[in-house]
């Protein structure tokens, strides 16, 4: 057996949750030890080339946005940024549709030229009239009624949750938009854009940044406590893992990636399709919300990333049940999940020298800049309690 080393602080996982609070506490002076069962720093949001040379996101698109110069100026230091406007389809009845909701998908709807003021009658007529939804399926249906909810959100939600909206949180459908005008934007914060040469590059900068930093991949939790005794523990793993499942598994939703790539002669007989020379689909994401199709969204990254290729990569996202062993993607946004999760919450506040940070870690859905937002957070409150060791 390895003999058993000293580190100041050991940090379960390498996404942003880690590689931040690593970066943070090691400029302070202090040792941090990254340690990650996966082969590749960066978590979820890693990205790589692959063999047709496009630059995907292997476990599913990642959106960067926020409202946060902080978290834009911390993380300018390690990148530069490509701007995005991130926009999105949806596809029902045979036709793609403008999705979000706004004025345009009003007028596909119609099929004829309208107004914002004819829309907002159209929904006056339509919306169900909830004061205090308590449920995705109850949110949308006060936005935009049952007929736009039916075609754009039920079947997707079913497929993506396996759960019926009336069963999931009012904010897991509540957080998208619905527009009067024809802003097509998926995304409405301020700074949306994506790392110039991606998010592996961050990481790698990032983590490189300090000395302090000793990152040791392919390695479990099991495996590194027995392999270093630290100060304290930074774990961005899941809750029920940390505690060996004492109380039953979480659930969660895992994913299934099916990627296909295409050539420029492949392509060009797609432009029609497309709208535009050199891709496969008209948008980066294309929901598929009907409950026939087996897949919820097909993504083709390029369209995000600005990539000068000839060949182009469409990702299938298929939603599956999670099995332990698997990679837990989605905390459930439901009632008996959250209360599931209060007994992992209580025994995770009695862990002194434990930091427990990002999705997994607290069971909730957070966006990137959340997590980022947490982990600085984190680090700051550990330096007020630690101090700086740095001279």
């Amino acid at each position: 057996m390895q003999a058993e080393a000293q580190t100041d602080f050991l940090i379960i996982g390498a996404g942003f949750a880690g590689c931040v609070i690593a970066e943070r506490l090691a400029a302070a002076g202090w040792k941090c030890v990254v340690v990650d069962r996966r082969a590749h720093v960066g978590g979820n949001a890693y990205d790589e080339t692959d063999a047709a040379g496009v630059l995907v996101h292997r476990y599913g698109p990642h959106y960067f946005r926020t409202n946060s110069q902080r978290i834009v100026a911390y993380l300018s230091r390690f990148t530069d940024w490509h701007a995005v406007a991130y926009t999105i389809k949806s596809f029902a009845r045979g036709r793609y549709w403008s999705f979000p909701i706004n004025l345009n998908t009003f007028e596909e709807y119609l099929g004829r030229p309208s107004g914002e003021a004819e829309f907002a009658g159209w929904l006056d007529a339509q919306r169900v009239p909830i004061d205090h939804p308590r449920n995705s399926e109850e949110v949308v249906i006060s936005q935009v009624g049952r007929e736009l909810y039916e075609l754009f959100f039920e079947g997707y939600t079913l497929k993506q949750w396996q759960r019926h909206p009336r069963d999931l949180d009012a904010a897991v459908c509540g957080r998208i938009p619905l527009r009067m005008n024809r802003d097509e934007r998926y995304l409405t914060e301020e700074f949306q854009a994506l790392p110039e040469r991606g998010y592996t590059a961050l990481f790698g900068r990032m983590l490189e940044a300090s000395a302090g930093v000793e990152v040791h991949l392919g390695v479990d939790f099991a495996e590194a406590r027995k392999r270093w005794r630290c100060r304290h523990l930074v774990f961005s793993g899941a809750v029920d893992e940390y505690f060996d499942y004492r109380f039953g598994p979480l659930p969660y939703r895992s994913l299934r990636f099916e990627a296909e790539s295409f050539s420029a002669g492949q392509l060009a007989q797609r432009a029609a399709v497309a709208g535009k020379p050199g891709f496969w689909q008209p948008a980066m994401q294309v929901n598929y919300p009907e409950l026939a199709v087996p897949f919820t969204r097909i993504v083709e990254i390029k369209h995000a990333t600005g990539q000068q290729v000839d060949a182009t990569t469409i990702v299938r996202e298929f939603p599956k049940e999670w099995q332990r062993g698997e990679e837990p993607y989605y905390p459930i946004p439901a009632p008996d999940a959250h209360a599931a999760f209060q007994r992992y919450a209580t025994l995770a506040s009695t862990e002194s020298q434990v930091s427990f940070v990002g999705r997994l870690a607290t069971y909730r859905y957070y966006n990137m800049d959340q997590v980022i937002g947490m982990a600085l957070a984190e680090a700051e409150r550990l330096l007020r309690r630690y101090g700086s060791q740095a001279t």
